[in-house]
């Protein structure tokens, strides 16, 4: 996974339909029930079927398969908000599952976000964070990512959004 990465030897797959419902689950569970984001945000985040027509969705499975970490990937397209021209790629709604935060499946799926964004010839990949978290935050700094305040944002009054971004070459 390129010179980014020191984690489990889990691998990263594409999400198939039936996990979606998994996804949701743990996306709002994160996001919302750990005070990440509001409740108004939880139907975008429930919706894992949409988020699939406009990303490439990714998941990690534990041992026994269940969905650990998820995240989605956005090569092209309007979906990453954050973008402002084609040679750029985003993530949004990257998760790992409480019980298994610390062992580097966060890592794990920034780094192949990355990897992937480079293999399909995009020059940067920036994303947006909320301030609140701060966990996500020291993950980006640590892979190279750095602050762009000049694109941060609020598709709300008072919600507002970091943005970040990591060359590729």
């Amino acid at each position: 996974m390129g010179q980014y990465l020191r984690s489990p030897a889990l691998p990263v797959e594409r999400a198939l339909p039936g996990d979606y419902a998994r996804i949701a689950d743990l996306t709002v569970r994160v996001y919302v029930g750990g005070g990440l984001s509001s409740e108004g945000y939880a139907c975008e985040l429930a919706d894992v079927e949409g988020r699939a027509t406009r990303s490439e969705l990714l998941v990690v499975r534990d041992a026994v398969g269940d969905i650990v970490g998820s995240v989605a990937l956005v090569l092209d397209g309007d979906f990453a908000e954050v973008t402002e021209s084609d040679d750029e790629a985003g993530f949004r709604m990257l998760v790992v599952d409480p019980a298994a935060q610390g062992q580097g499946i966060g890592q794990l799926l920034v780094a192949t976000c990355l990897d992937r964004a480079r293999a399909a010839g995009k020059r940067r990949v920036v994303i947006s964070t909320g301030s609140r978290m701060t966990a996500a935050q020291r993950l980006y700094d640590r892979l190279g990512f750095v602050r762009l305040p000049e694109r941060d944002w609020a598709p709300q009054p008072g919600i507002d959004l970091l943005v970040y971004a990591r060359d590729l070459h």
